[in-house]
């Protein structure tokens, strides 16, 4: 027996609850894994309250991530004994995830945890970090160099922005970090923000073409937010987009694109291939070195992860939440 927390529907009623369950119950997978650390995304909220139709079949583990050890395999990239972390690949989603002391996946879907990383640092990165460096080598893969202007950075007090805003400025960019929050600015700038931009400013139905202004963008909002980032981006900007935190419309034209040469990248951090998400991790296990992770990171625990969802939904919590699931 194990513990887990499972969503479930019963008389119409969408619940999430702490529970006991037996191994046999886990589903098909190649490795098993002692899950040790998992974390709380927006995603995941969203799953654990019901507030958006994450979950496609029930009953459901939730958990888009877990950091642990391998038990057992039948998967020859991996052994007994070692660690390994998961991002996305539907887990969490249509396959049961990493809320649980336990988790059963295909070896397809691991990766080996970075060499210096250990299960709860990889979990304060978490998705939120791996998504913020996919975005920054995509800006590098296109030729958006630290000397061709500002990066905006939405979202910024979330996981992806705060990884996205301090892994920017660690490289040189100068960073422009978007937020709603008022008591934001000190926590922004300590990461590596150079100003701060209110939210309200881009909230709204804007131009077509504003000023030209950002070399790149890393957006996890959608919405207004993204059609006046990429209104206002500089000629042959790049503008990566990862997120809809705000919303999943895009009410824009085509006139940045075709007028001033920017491109709108997609990120998407669940299918993403093994051989590109190891370059991402191998990085981030360099990079976040002298990053002092607890500074933007709570920890809680399985018991707790319901009702901080509700104050992530909200707006309520800032930076990362990793889960410890091994006691909790």
């Amino acid at each position: 027996m194990f513990k887990a927390i499972i969503i479930d529907t019963k008389d119409g009623q969408y619940g999430a609850d702490l529970k006991e369950i037996d191994e046999s119950q886990l589903p098909e997978g190649d490795v098993t894994v002692k899950v040790q650390y998992s974390t709380l995304n927006y995603k995941d909220a969203l799953a654990l309250t019901g507030r958006g139709k994450i979950v496609r079949s029930f009953p459901m583990v939730p958990g888009i991530d877990f950091a642990g050890e391998v038990l057992e395999s039948d998967n020859p990239r991996f052994k007994n004994g070692d660690k390994v972390l998961l991002n996305g690949w539907g887990v969490g989603e249509r396959h049961w995830g990493g809320l649980s002391e336990r988790a059963r996946v295909s070896g397809d879907w691991l990766i080996h945890l970075p060499e210096g990383l250990t299960p709860k640092q990889a979990m304060a990165v978490g998705t939120a970090g791996y998504t913020a460096m996919l975005c920054i080598q995509a800006l590098e893969e296109r030729g958006v160099k630290a000397d061709d202007g500002e990066i905006l950075v939405t979202g910024a007090t979330g996981g992806v922005g705060s990884f996205a805003v301090y892994l920017l400025a660690k490289a040189g960019y100068k960073v422009a970090a978007m937020s709603g929050k008022s008591d934001a600015e000190t926590y922004l700038k300590k990461l590596g923000a150079s100003e701060i931009i209110d939210r309200k400013e881009y909230s709204e139905s804007g131009r077509p073409l504003g000023r030209e202004r950002w070399a790149g963008v890393v957006d996890v909002a959608g919405g207004h937010i993204l059609a006046n980032a990429c209104a206002s981006a500089k000629y042959g900007a790049t503008v990566t987009a990862c997120g809809l935190a705000q919303t999943m419309d895009f009410p824009a034209t085509v006139t940045p694109f075709i007028l001033r040469g920017v491109t709108l990248a997609g990120i998407d951090s669940v299918m993403c291939p093994v051989e590109k998400r190891e370059k991402a991790w191998s990085r981030l296990a360099r990079e976040i070195r002298d990053m002092d992770l607890d500074a933007i990171t709570t920890e809680i625990t399985m018991a707790d992860a319901v009702s901080a969802s509700h104050d992530l939904l909200d707006g309520k919590l800032k930076g990362r939440i990793a889960v410890k699931i091994q006691g909790s």
